[in-house]
């Protein structure tokens, strides 16, 4: 069956970084955008980045721009998401969204002042 399962998170001092990745199972990987979303603690689930499905195109939400890198490899079927200059303000569960609107379970991203 589908299955997404994010790996990566952890606490991280401010400044540092970080990378999560996201394994896919179940369908064809490399037919499909794949995004990154986030959920802070208190707040509404936003999109954080996007992916086309050959990595050829990417978008990302204003407030990481520069910041964090989506990216791929479909030989692996794993989404990355490398995430630079943290700050406390990115501190959140990071989700990746696949297909048919299925989501992993996410992992938790903390970063310490």
């Amino acid at each position: 069956q589908l299955q997404l399962v994010e790996s990566g998170g952890g606490l991280v001092q401010a400044g540092g970084s970080l990378r999560v990745s996201c394994k896919a199972s179940g369908f064809t990987f490399g037919s499909y955008t794949m995004t990154w979303y986030r959920q802070a603690p208190g707040k509404e689930r936003e999109l954080v980045a996007a992916i086309t499905s050959a990595g050829g195109n990417t978008n990302y939400a204003d407030s990481v721009k520069g910041r964090f890198t989506i990216s791929r490899d479909n030989a692996k079927n794993t989404v990355y998401l490398q995430i630079n200059s943290l700050k406390p303000e990115d501190t959140a569960v990071y989700y990746c969204k696949g297909p048919f609107n299925f989501w992993g379970q996410g992992t938790q991203v903390t970063v310490s002042s």
